[in-house]
């Protein structure tokens, strides 16, 4: 048994030690997948500080069906659905506040781009962002995108390429620092 299997087997007993263990492990994926599926980085710390409960609290359950990092996926990808939920049932800002966070005058190219691709996601419809999110941000393939999502394969390959095409559209005509304009999408996210 790895390490990893000891130390899963370990917090699912109840070892505190152990579980923070793991914890510390995967908050960065955690925090990553919710923070780009939400993008209001408040709104996004809730959502990952409410996935990291329920891990802890599903953890006697995982039965080990798939592996630990797709389960970690799904529920992260939860907390943060449910949390655009909880936000669409707040008043909705109008858009000098809803774009606040994302005006910086003095940023560098790296979070110039960034940002665009920040804004950019926050366009898009949230059925293609997450899907966009878990392939470019998570890494994860086809078939673990179509678990933690619970749709067939072809239904997460119609949102990604949908989800690019407007992520190509938003992005592909950007101004780049000099005023000229960018017709590259450089990385897609």
């Amino acid at each position: 048994m790895t390490s990893d299997a000891l130390l899963l087997k370990r917090a699912q007993r109840g070892d505190r030690n152990a579980v923070d263990a793991l914890l510390r492990e995967n908050y960065e994926v955690v925090r990553a997948v919710c923070h780009r599926i939400i993008i209001n980085s408040s709104d996004a710390d809730d959502a990952t500080q409410n996935a990291l409960i329920a891990i802890v609290r599903a953890l006697p359950s995982f039965d080990g069906r798939s592996k630990f990092s797709t389960w970690v996926y799904r529920i992260a990808t939860n907390a943060a659905l449910d949390e655009l939920r909880r936000i669409r049932r707040r008043d909705v800002p109008n858009d000098e506040e809803k774009f606040v966070n994302i005006s910086v005058t003095d940023a560098t190219g790296a979070v110039d781009a960034q940002m665009d691709i920040s804004a950019a996601l926050a366009e898009i419809p949230e059925e293609f962002r997450v899907a966009l999110v878990l392939r470019h941000i998570a890494d994860l393939d086809y078939e673990e995108i179509a678990v933690i999502l619970d749709v067939p394969v072809g239904t997460v390959r119609s949102r990604l390429s949908r989800g690019r095409a407007q992520l190509t559209t938003l992005l592909g005509n950007q101004p780049d620092s000099s005023g000229r304009q960018n017709n590259s999408t450089g990385g897609q996210p």
